[in-house]
């Protein structure tokens, strides 16, 4: 099988895996509504999707975080649940490669097996106490340190991925200091268990579940990072989630064009696409999401062009992206859905999944009033 990393333009790789990803809608359908994808992230690693953000002189591909966001969007446009957690294993593994945040032997060791074997990682943060760890709360999750290593106990929630991540980065509180730290997590660890507890009706083929730490013992070169001293930094790799968003919205958009240009009522010639009613909704849908697009590139193109200077100036046009991407692909489903009429609520059709997948975007990280503080403070900033 052609492996993404074989191919030398970004043509080739959208061509790959466009077609890839085809069967993808179609398997979603007939899934179990909380089912987990399996046979989808097998496609995506025997094509060697995981490793395209790692650099190059590791032996990834090394694309940029604008070409990255384009092969997100095709993912979405096929399944939601799919490319918004394959995105954050995606975004991580370049945010560590760009960081060199971990120890080298560690890192070398993770991004061997992500290349060779396409292994998945991604962070467990979020507490039921604690809730988004935007937020600040420090961890309940506790690392001890023992002998020469550590032992970790805690329950993480929302960790997408979890059915088949073979690494968990886990933030927790480190015993006796005000540290907060984060463990790399190997799944094959005793006392590593996942509880089946996602029960979202958005994003339901997510693995969102609980992540159950019940005495792990890691070794040392384990904690990766401690955290809690640092001052959040602008991610640029979190556009992804916009990006996921606005790919379900285009879904929409698809579909209800298909609709509006085949459906013929007996009460009027040719198609309801030539009613003005409907192409003020189809024009007012196509503004939406031409906006979503431009601004969303624009600034990953502006992130991919600028130094780590720049972008720690970025975190408020960051954060009005994924506001006004999710916003506006929130607006751009029900646009579609007002299109299709009636006919969208039914179960058979692909609406109702996308009318409840896009709304999950309102509660991913940064949220909608902190991105609004963010960008007051900016423009008092600027007027000073």
């Amino acid at each position: 099988m052609t492996n993404l990393l074989q191919l030398h333009t970004k043509e080739e790789r959208i061509q790959l895996l466009s077609k890839t990803v085809k069967p993808f809608k179609q398997r979603v359908r007939q899934l179990a509504d909380d089912a987990f994808p399996y046979d989808n992230f097998k496609d995506l690693q025997e094509i060697g999707y995981p490793a395209l953000t790692v650099p190059k002189e590791y032996g990834g591909a090394g694309i940029s975080l604008d070409e990255l966001l384009t092969y997100q969007q095709i993912i979405a446009q096929a399944d939601g649940s799919t490319a918004l957690s394959i995105g954050w294993h995606m975004g991580i593994m370049k945010h560590l490669g760009e960081s060199k945040s971990w120890d080298e032997n560690v890192y070398t060791k993770v991004i061997k097996n992500v290349i060779e074997n396409g292994a998945l990682l991604n962070n467990a943060a979020t507490e039921p106490a604690t809730g988004s760890p935007t937020r600040g709360g420090k961890p309940e999750t506790t690392a001890v340190k023992k002998d020469n290593g550590w032992v970790i106990t805690g329950r993480k929630t929302f960790t997408t991925l979890s059915p088949i991540l073979t690494y968990f980065v886990v933030s927790a509180s480190i015993d006796g200091t005000d540290d907060v730290g984060n463990f790399l997590v190997k799944r094959d660890r005793e006392g590593v268990n996942v509880e089946e507890t996602w029960d979202s009706i958005a994003m339901r083929g997510s693995g969102s579940h609980d992540l159950v730490l019940d005495q792990v013992h890691l070794d040392q070169e384990d904690l990766v990072e401690i955290i809690s001293n640092q001052k959040r930094k602008p991610a640029g790799w979190l556009l992804h989630i916009p990006a996921c968003y606005l790919g379900i919205a285009q879904a929409a958009q698809k579909d209800a064009v298909s609709f509006a240009t085949s459906y013929s009522p007996n009460s009027i010639k040719g198609t309801i696409s030539e009613l003005p009613n409907v192409k003020q909704k189809l024009g007012d849908l196509e503004l939406l999401l031409l906006e979503s697009a431009y601004f969303l590139h624009a600034v990953a193109d502006k992130w991919d062009k600028s130094d780590e200077e720049a972008r720690n100036t970025m975190g408020p046009e960051l954060g009005a992206v994924k506001l006004s991407v999710t916003n506006k692909a929130v607006q751009g489903v029900d646009l579609a859905m007002r299109v299709v009429g009636a006919q969208s609520l039914k179960l058979k059709n692909n609406f109702e999944r996308y009318y409840r997948d896009v709304r999950a975007g309102l509660h991913n990280p940064p949220m909608d009033d902190m991105t609004i503080m963010q960008l007051a403070d900016k423009s008092i900033r600027e007027e000073g």
